[in-house]
């Protein structure tokens, strides 16, 4: 399994379409994290990048994400990527979180612009 993360400075990116990269962790079958890599998003915002389709490609099938809007969680959601928003903090720290089943999505997005974001 792997999971991506929208990061900036090694923290999770409160706005999925615009961080500065993404940290994307591989998982054993134990849920332990054996490896990570670091995706710098193709050129455009969020979900109008071509980002969810790579992350896809890539494998990942779950984002956990500071805030989003609907749009971008519809497209990852079409991908196979399920969407937890709400999440904050050191990035390593917020995966083995949800890893624990310890983050559950917050529910809220944000809705200051239209279309994916």
């Amino acid at each position: 399994m792997k999971i991506a993360l929208p990061s900036r400075d090694n923290l999770v990116d409160g706005h999925f379409g615009h961080c500065e990269y993404f940290t994307i962790y591989s998982v054993d079958e134990n849920k332990k994290i054996v490896s990570e890599e670091r995706l710098d998003p193709p050129v455009g915002c969020g979900c109008k990048s071509k980002v969810v389709s790579i992350l896809s490609e890539m494998g990942v099938s779950v984002m956990l994400a500071g805030n989003m809007g609907s749009g971008a969680v519809n497209v990852l959601n079409s991908h196979g990527i399920e969407v937890f928003r709400g999440c904050s903090g050191e990035l390593r720290g917020v995966a083995e979180s949800w890893l624990a089943g310890k983050v559950n999505d917050s529910g809220v997005g944000c809705e200051d612009h239209g279309g994916c974001s």
